[in-house]
């Protein structure tokens, strides 16, 4: 049957190629010999495979070190957290719209401060410890006088006993009456609210005195604040200056409060009067200019007040919305007390030619603050709080994390006879104002707070501020503990830390003791340190602890800030899942 069929057997294709080459080599004399193998070898030699390839490349590769490593890992960290969207407007973006020169002003130094040689500027800056960064930067002025400020200002400044400049006002003042963008750094309670009022009121009457403003036209300055509280106190500082000057004669500058849970009506009104200057609070800011209430046309002057916060609390996007509104250049300004090199670096994108002037490290804390930390169990600190509301008379401010604890210890200083007040973000407008104006007024000793009364608000009398809860995050600490030691004087700040603690806060809380030369307790100075090794990451990589936000105690990876972060990024982008989204009031 086989011979039937002419039956061939199958040679696969790899035999098959072989037996070829063989008639070649025989064909050119040649046979298979040890030769042909040792060519063979060379030609595989020759293109070794990918994996070959690979070990090879790991195995010339130099050995990285432990440091090398955690450096390169950083680095990647922070190459990965700019691809943050930059803080420019929509329009800006899309039509390419970028701005070289910084604004002119009509503002310039006496010619004897202008004639000063750089050495001379340096000297100063050195004996007020500024650090300035920024090209073409205006000398440092050392009196309000040569500031050319208008009597009247110069006149209240002396009744409220600003008779000299501190630090921040040294620098800051001539960088912002030039016209020049800024990001302003400096410790709690340095006068840095006067930086951006003062050259606000100039830019208002000046834009006055050129052409007087109509009924629905304005404003020509802009402040964004994180909270009421710091809005409303920004718009008193303001309404402060403008008044001596109404009444020495100057134009009538009329200020507005733009701030959630008052009647849009009464805002409304001044609107349509004309207005000059604007302290407002993102959410009914944005809320105007999307109704057309308001315009932002003549608009050239804008303030972020405590920047970073506004970043932190998620108002980044509704920033980017009132940036849609401006039709021109404006002279952009960015301050606060902690401001890691992240949010330096993301705010430099909506700045021109920018000036940063730092007084002291970013997220420093006030060195006219002798801080206290006790260790305290939890079941045993509310009886203790009591004991530590005699250390000093008062006011004293107490801080809490969340909500319930403030109102249960509100109710417990209550039972006990303690005259009490306090504040959160679940209370009504009313009950907010009646608390800050009744403590600032001294008719209550004790404000209960979250951290809505941390930031930027000014209590000038307290001598104590109580951290019930350690916060997790250092920023709010040097925020909480800087409402004392303001304008020069001396305060106390107690801490009530256990082991509901995390390990990161605790250590980021003892280098910040370590750096204000503070006594530091045996609980903290027991704990196991891994930044004592990082001091040859700090030479590499140029950044102090944390570049994320500013902590002493972790580097970037460890950071409980930037996992706080994702993690509410990941809850923002599930928020809509099941239509539970919604439009996001401030605080």
């Amino acid at each position: 049957m086989e011979e039937e069929d002419n039956y061939v057997e199958y040679v696969p294709v790899t035999k098959r190629r072989a037996i070829e080459a063989q008639k070649m080599l025989h064909r050119k004399g040649k046979s298979s010999t040890l030769e042909d193998e040792l060519e063979t070898e060379k030609l595989a030699e020759a293109k070794p495979s990918l994996l070959v390839q690979a070990t090879q490349l790991k195995r010339d590769q130099p050995e990285i070190t432990h440091t090398e490593h955690l450096v390169q890992q950083e680095k990647e960290m922070i190459e990965h957290l700019s691809d943050r969207k930059t803080l420019m407007s929509v329009r800006e973006l899309a039509k390419g719209i970028t701005y070289s020169e910084a604004l002119l002003t009509g503002w310039k130094p006496p010619l004897k401060i202008r004639r000063f040689p750089l050495k001379e500027c340096e000297s100063i800056r050195k004996q007020w410890h500024i650090i300035v960064h920024g090209d073409d930067i205006p000398p440092p002025i050392k009196n309000f006088k040569d500031m050319r400020l208008p009597e009247p200002v110069l006149a209240k400044l002396k009744e409220k006993g600003i008779v000299q400049p501190t630090p921040i006002q040294v620098q800051g003042l001539p960088v912002i009456l030039s016209g020049r963008d800024m990001i302003g750094i400096a410790f709690t309670g340095s006068g840095k609210t006067l930086v951006f009022v003062l050259p606000l009121i100039m830019v208002a009457l000046q834009e006055e005195m050129m052409m007087p403003i109509l009924p629905g036209e304005g404003p020509f300055g802009l402040v964004i604040c994180p909270s009421r509280e710091l809005a409303r106190q920004t718009y008193e500082v303001v309404e402060e200056f403008l008044i001596p000057m109404r009444e020495c004669g100057y134009p009538e500058l009329r200020p507005l409060l733009c701030i959630g849970g008052v009647d849009m009506k009464s805002q409304l009104d001044i609107v349509k009067k004309g207005v000059h200057i604007v302290v407002a609070t993102p959410g009914r800011l944005k809320d105007l200019l999307a109704k057309k209430k308001m315009s932002l046309d003549n608009c050239r002057y804008l303030t972020l007040d405590e920047a970073d916060r506004l970043v932190d609390l998620g108002f980044e996007d509704d920033i980017r919305e009132v940036f849609d509104h401006f039709k021109a250049q404006r002279q952009t300004l960015l301050f606060s007390a902690t401001m890691p090199t992240k949010i330096q670096n993301f705010a430099r994108s909506a700045l021109v030619k920018p000036v940063t002037v730092n007084v002291g490290r970013a997220g420093a804390a006030n060195l006219d603050v002798i801080q206290e930390v006790e260790y305290v169990k939890q079941e045993a600190k509310i009886v203790y709080l009591l004991e530590c509301l005699q250390k000093t008379p008062p006011p004293v401010l107490v801080f809490c994390e969340n909500k319930a604890d403030v109102d249960d210890i509100h109710e417990y200083l209550l039972l006990k006879g303690v005259e009490a007040v306090a504040i959160h973000g679940g209370k009504d407008q009313e009950e907010r104002e009646y608390a800050i104006a009744s403590f600032k007024s001294s008719k209550k000793d004790v404000l209960v707070a979250t951290d809505v009364a941390s930031k930027g608000l000014d209590f000038p009398d307290i001598q104590h501020v109580v951290n019930y809860d350690m916060p997790a995050e250092i920023e709010n600490y040097v925020h909480r503990i800087g409402r004392t030691g303001r304008c020069g004087k001396t305060g106390i700040a107690t801490t009530f830390i256990n082991k509901n603690q995390s390990e990161t806060t605790l250590l980021d809380l003892k280098h910040l003791l370590q750096e204000a030369k503070q006594r530091i307790p045996p609980v903290l100075a027991e704990l196991n340190d891994p930044m004592e090794d990082a001091e040859a990451i700090n030479s590499v990589t140029g950044v102090k602890g944390c570049a994320y936000c500013g902590g002493l105690g972790h580097r970037i990876k460890d950071c409980p800030k930037l996992e706080h972060q994702k993690s509410q990024a990941i809850a923002g982008s599930r928020r809509d899942y099941f239509g539970s989204g919604g439009y996001r009031g401030e605080i």
